[in-house]
């Protein structure tokens, strides 16, 4: 066997062994679906790097140095790589325009990848699948662009060759079932796994090379189609959103469910009905007079809710918890009756902490549906503090924020009242959102995306209702209906999906690496175990 191919396998399958067992070593069970991508075909590789900078950078100088080191490091890595990848039967370019186009060329990836790896940490903060797929999407669009571009030139114009399009896919391929298996198997073999994807990914590098090398006549060859397809990517974060709604059932929302019909006789509890994120409410009585809208905005001078406009429901969660105790204690004066609370994504940590923070002897039932599970996975300071865990991260996501905006899109920020809630309560979301309460039955209504959101592994010790659908929207609603009635008549429920533990492994490979509770100081005051290496949630906290 060629001995410039075995050190290839060789290169390529020790930075995932070393990853791995450092992750091992730590514990760090959450993270280990990531380290077969530490030798991947670009630009998996350096998107694997800016998620790991992005969280654990913790001031503009530490940010600006190990942007620098990881960029040096890859150039060089690459330009041996290609090397040992490159046919004997091609002329190799010298080493001096290897090393020069590889390094220039490990900066300009990094800049095209940034805003993507930048997007996965903001998935992260907000457990939300869609925000991962807008990462993911646009990294795929422009990977087979990026893999010709250290050995060609212009790689910047035509369209790459449907082999190199065939190997990219192949390669994302891999890395999410290799990412899978890492997670999958006992803690000490995802080493020699990752050694294993790592080694594939050397054939992967050979591969690509010789699908560049040896690709027929460009097509398109005058035409710039690398920026172009940038450019289009840009555009995939703003298209997401919308898609989303327009999948079956995406409009079902819980609200629906409850207030637009009368309860069954034998449910017996009157209902607080809250609402998520970016929902309104203009005023309207639901149906059966047992049943209350929670308004963000509070109650008026009749003991009422208030109509609410989609930009209130941006208050912070200490907020919206004063307002529904009073909303609470209201309506069961007003009824005389016990309390459930029925809350759906942002309406669903609104009632979960309520139920922490605030007495509720009223309060007999919650049923969550899609709740935030593990949210506030990475972090970043408010924009007064200039040092901290991923404080370039947050002037990134707010400069992004403010294009998002001139375009066209959503005015809002990562800074507003709610977000900064997820960050700086990030210990208890992320293990005891999904715990039981004493003296209240709980329940989690789950869509199939849901899995896509949170790192493998326990996420609950309550009873989960597992339905296919997206955030907030389930594709049938009776089966949704007839559980929750079942639940509202003091009956148990529980439904899972063979699919959805399958989805979690399968999507641990490309969500961010979690900060550590315990290396974060703005969470000292709340100190949790850490689901993320203790791999189990509910512990009492430390």
């Amino acid at each position: 066997m060629d001995r410039r191919f075995v050190g290839l396998l060789v290169l390529t399958g020790l930075p995932p062994a070393v990853e791995a067992s450092v992750l091992v070593g730590l514990g760090f069970a959450a993270a280990e679906g990531l380290a077969p991508q530490a030798a991947a075909v670009w630009p998996y590789d350096t998107y694997h790097d800016l998620r790991w900078l992005f969280v654990y950078h913790d001031s503009w100088l530490s940010f600006g140095l190990w942007f620098t080191f990881l960029v040096v490091a890859r150039g060089l890595f690459h330009t041996v790589l290609v090397m040992l990848a490159w046919p004997a039967e091609v002329a190799r370019p010298p080493l001096r325009w290897l090393v020069g186009r590889n390094l220039g060329l490990a900066l300009v990836v990094a800049f095209f990848v940034a805003p993507w790896a930048l997007v996965s940490v903001a998935a992260s903060v907000v457990a939300l699948s869609w925000v991962l797929f807008a990462s993911l999407l646009p990294l795929f669009l422009i990977a087979p662009f990026l893999q010709r571009a250290a050995v060609v030139t212009p790689w910047w114009r035509g369209l790459p060759s449907a082999a190199l399009v065939g190997w990219s896919l192949l390669n994302f391929v891999v890395l999410t079932v290799a990412g899978a298996v890492c997670w999958s198997v006992p803690t000490a073999w995802s080493i020699p796994v990752a050694a294993g994807a790592g080694v594939v990914n050397g054939l992967l590098w050979h591969r690509t090379l010789r699908a560049v090398l040896f690709a027929p006549r460009t097509r398109w060859a005058r035409v710039p189609v690398t920026p172009l397809a940038a450019l289009l990517s840009l555009a995939v974060p703003l298209v997401i959103p919308p898609l989303v709604q327009v999948v079956p059932g995406a409009h079902l929302r819980v609200e629906a469910v409850v207030t637009e019909q009368s309860l069954p006789p034998q449910v017996q509890h009157a209902l607080v009905v809250l609402a998520g994120y970016g929902s309104a409410y203009t005023g309207e009585e639901p149906v059966d007079p047992r049943v209350q809208r929670f308004s963000y905005r509070g109650l008026g001078p009749d003991h009422r809710p208030l109509p609410y406009r989609p930009a209130d429901t941006r208050i912070s969660v200490a907020d919206s918890v004063r307002l529904l105790h009073q909303q609470v204690e209201s309506l069961h004066r007003r009824t005389g009756r016990k309390i459930v609370l029925v809350g759906e994504s942002e309406g669903a940590m609104v009632a979960r902490t309520y139920l922490d923070r605030d007495p509720h002897p009223a309060v007999e039932m919650l049923a969550m549906f899609s709740p935030l599970i593990t949210a506030g996975r990475a972090y970043y300071p408010t924009p007064d503090r200039h040092q901290g865990y991923g404080v370039v991260t947050g002037w990134q996501l707010r400069a992004v924020f403010r294009l998002v905006g001139l375009a066209g899109g959503p005015n809002s920020g990562p800074d507003e009242p709610f977000i900064r809630s997820l960050l700086d309560d990030a210990p208890f979301y992320r293990n005891q959102l999904m715990c039981p309460v004493p003296g209240v039955r709980m329940v989690a209504f789950l869509p199939t995306t849901t899995a896509t959101e949170a790192p493998p592994g326990q996420y609950t010790r309550i009873p989960v209702v597992q339905t296919p659908g997206v955030h907030a929207g389930f594709l049938h609603r009776a089966p949704v209906q007839d559980h929750l009635v079942t639940f509202l008549a003091n009956a148990d429920v529980s439904q899972l999906r063979s699919e959805y533990e399958i989805l979690q492994r399968l999507g641990s490979a490309w969500q961010a690496p979690p900060l550590a509770i315990h290396a974060n100081p703005a969470w000292a005051h709340n100190r949790q175990p850490d689901p993320a290496f203790t791999g189990r949630v509910c512990l009492p906290p430390d």
